[in-house]
């Protein structure tokens, strides 16, 4: 398997998201911390209230901006978090009721595997956040 990411303008599938010989190349993450740096927040308060796994990605958020968490897991959840916020990928957001399904399995798998990284803190301020968009 190559370390090649796919052009930021082509889909990426769920398994690209957090495939470590593709989420943890110093040059994706750089770029995925790009894309989650400029469309996470903007990206969640459009869609909070329709998505009813907002806790577990703004969790996720937190773990990895958290400077505890170890930089292979930070890598894998940037990844999960770019997909997040990327308007094209497997499943087009737009499509009412299926749009955020890839979206939520990624999160899942994510919580999943790097879960112990996700600590009470980060689900407390995920919580925190979400109040205040709501």
């Amino acid at each position: 398997m190559t370390a090649k990411a796919k052009p930021a303008s082509g889909p990426i599938t769920p398994e690209d998201a957090i495939d470590p010989s593709k989420a943890l190349v110093p040059s994706v993450q750089r770029v995925n911390e790009m894309r989650v740096k400029a469309g996470f927040w903007p990206k969640l308060g459009r869609v909070a209230s329709r998505i009813p796994f907002a806790n577990q990605v703004v969790s996720v958020y937190y773990a990895a901006r958290d400077p505890e968490t170890p930089m292979a897991a930070k890598g894998i959840m940037l990844g999960a978090l770019a997909y997040f916020v990327m308007p094209i990928d497997a499943i087009p957001d737009v499509l009412a009721g299926i749009g955020f399904t890839d979206d939520a399995a990624v999160i899942t798998a994510v919580i999943a595997t790097l879960g112990a990284n996700v600590k009470k803190r980060h689900r407390e301020l995920a919580e925190k956040a979400l109040e205040k968009l709501r």
